[in-house]
């Protein structure tokens, strides 16, 4: 295991989604803004160009399959402001953006609830192959009743359980991947016409509490063989999750402090879990407004603050509290005329984050904050001083990198790759070429395939384990 701490590079992915706004509501409005075009192939595909030249690891790709309706009781506001609806499949973006990159890697969120992992451990060994081993599968197990409700469920299956389940999904998923067929089952002999050596495909023979697969795995290995794996639960359930199967985790923390301690918890887990502390790269959510000088900057962030849609943040906040806030009016004040724990506990620590400890926040203002980017900090500046604080961040909090969101795209993520980029790599904080192979070669350098003491490993063939 790895017990020291690595010296290595800032790390950047792209944050999005197939939709309106994402974690910017409102901003769809802005003149330069071209999320409304996220249901055209081009849009995607000259995000991806945008990102590989910035040298991204990749482009994380956000999903719900069910709206937010807390606000209100409906989704009526969310359905006005488009927060996070209407919303496509990420999975079908990917091959579009893959054609016309060769190294940028596709962080792609699906739920373990509603789709059976059998026709699901297919899709995901298509694009890997596809993709040349670019993918990554951030793992969710679902958090809108909404959603539930539309698959013919009350609601979700309560937290914990819902964590069981992913844990089978997953072995599910290991096993049809993993140790179902060798490495050398397809034999192309044209001679003896045979594709595939029938005793080199195996049977997973599984039985379980929520799935019985008793079959073969209906495609040949991949790149990866298992994409990357994702994660971001942040709870002790979700966080033993990830221990136990993340490659690489996404966090949310508006503070340092927040994030040092979040950061050692996830490494210290990986590590009873058998694992390096850092086999698993971890990435904090951060959204930077930058420009060719201070003031330019300053100016941009004031002209997109002017477009957040109130409402449409309060929608999303919410949804991700389980608060309905429309019930308060925008200016009544937190903490004396609105008692809730989960908003008083939040607005604490953005007062901190912001530095703005004695003024006091109202619905409106915490709306404000959220309205540009979401929950995670933001960095206003120059490239070099974001480059800077970026750097302060990672030295001070052992973070690997950041999930980049937007305030508008491709706008936020071509600024930083014009002015952020290169101050960082002028530092010798950033790299200056991408690494060789796979999405997980170029996260790691350890090559293409599961690494020996990740629980995946367990379930791979006697003859996969001598390849890696």
């Amino acid at each position: 295991m790895t017990l020291h701490k690595p010296q290595r590079h800032i790390r950047f992915n792209a944050f999005d989604m197939n939709c309106v706004g994402h974690q910017s509501p409102g901003l769809w409005r802005h003149p330069e803004d071209k999320s409304a075009d996220y249901n055209t192939i081009g849009y995607w595909t000259h995000l991806a160009k945008v990102l590989e030249k910035g040298l991204f690891d990749g482009l994380f790709i956000a999903d719900v399959l069910g709206t937010y309706d807390v606000f209100g009781g409906s989704n009526e506001t969310t359905l006005r402001a488009g927060t996070q609806v209407p919303v496509n499949d990420p999975f079908l973006l990917v091959s579009a953006m893959a054609a016309v990159t060769e190294n940028l890697g596709f962080g792609v969120t699906a739920g373990t609830a509603y789709e059976h992992p059998y026709p699901f451990s297919r899709r995901l060994a298509t694009l890997d192959h596809l993709t040349n081993g670019r993918v990554g599968w951030n793992v969710v197990t679902g958090y809108l009743p909404s959603a539930a409700r539309n698959m013919g469920q009350e609601d979700q299956m309560e937290h914990d359980e819902r964590y069981n389940h992913a844990d089978e999904y997953l072995e599910v998923i290991y096993k049809l991947l993993e140790g179902s067929w060798e490495d050398d089952a397809v034999v192309k002999d044209k001679v003896n016409s045979i594709f595939t050596d029938p005793s080199k495909v195996h049977e997973i023979r599984h039985e379980g509490k929520y799935f019985k697969v008793p079959g073969i795995a209906i495609t040949e290995p991949s790149p990866q063989r298992t994409p990357v794996i994702f994660q971001a639960g942040a709870s002790k359930r979700g966080t033993q999750f990830a221990a136990e199967n993340a490659e690489a985790v996404f966090v949310t923390c508006p503070t340092k402090e927040m994030l040092a301690a979040s950061v050692k918890k996830i490494r210290d887990a990986a590590e009873a879990a058998g694992r390096g502390r850092y086999d698993v790269r971890i990435y904090a959510m951060q959204t930077i407004v930058t420009g060719p000088d201070n003031d330019s900057a300053q100016a941009k962030f004031e002209e997109y603050k002017s477009y957040a849609d109130i409402n449409g943040a309060l929608a999303l906040i919410s949804g991700w509290m389980g608060v309905d806030l429309s019930s308060y009016g925008p200016d009544e004040v937190i903490g004396e005329n609105v008692k809730s724990n989960a908003i008083q506990s939040s607005v604490e620590t953005f007062r901190k984050a912001s530095g703005d400890s004695n003024e006091p926040w109202t619905i409106r203002k915490l709306a404000e904050w959220v309205g540009v980017g979401g929950f995670g900090p933001i960095t206003v500046g120059s490239g070099a001083k974001v480059a800077e604080e970026l750097i302060s961040w990672v030295d001070e909090t052992d973070v690997d990198g950041f999930n980049l969101a937007y305030a508008i795209t491709p706008g936020t993520f071509e600024d930083i790759v014009e002015y952020v980029v290169p101050e960082l790599q002028k530092r010798g904080a950033y790299q200056t070429e991408y690494a060789p192979g796979t999405l997980r070669n170029k996260l790691f350098g350890q090559g293409d395939r599961l690494p020996e003491q990740h629980r995946g490993s367990r379930y791979r063939l006697a003859s996969a384990v001598a390849a890696v």
